[in-house]
């Protein structure tokens, strides 16, 4: 697969890998070796970042789309990441909120389904 199949695969930011991971492809088995026996590189990566914006958003329990709005398009490290979180902006606490206020109505229609589905199965069961 290309790198950069193999760095979403692993969660990575890709510019931030080694040459010689970025330049050639990565076999299934060297990308199962490497989440089962991570490499020094690859922990630190993971650890310390820069993050890719999946992982960035989902540390800021924000959209990639309100990363976007907020105007972040470099990949952040956890240090940054965890600077914003202790003295938010006001872009991160109104995406934070409209993120919950997602996760709540993705809730609430998931429970309407879930009550008619109920209903349905106790109609047809009668």
């Amino acid at each position: 697969m290309k790198p950069a199949t193999a760095a979403k695969k692993l969660g990575i930011y890709l510019p931030a890998a080694p040459a010689e991971f970025q330049e050639q492809p990565v076999t299934r088995g060297a990308l199962n070796e490497l989440l089962q026996t991570p490499p020094e590189w690859l922990v630190e990566l993971r650890l310390h970042g820069p993050h890719p914006r999946d992982v960035v958003a989902r540390k800021l329990g924000v959209s990639i789309s309100g990363l976007a709005r907020g105007e972040v398009t470099e990949a952040l490290t956890t240090d940054e990441i965890t600077a914003l979180l202790q003295s938010p902006p006001e872009w991160l606490v109104t995406e934070r909120a409209t993120q919950a206020a997602v996760r709540e109505e993705n809730r609430r229609v998931k429970d309407v389904k879930a009550g008619k589905a109920a209903a349905r199965e106790e109609r047809d069961a009668e």
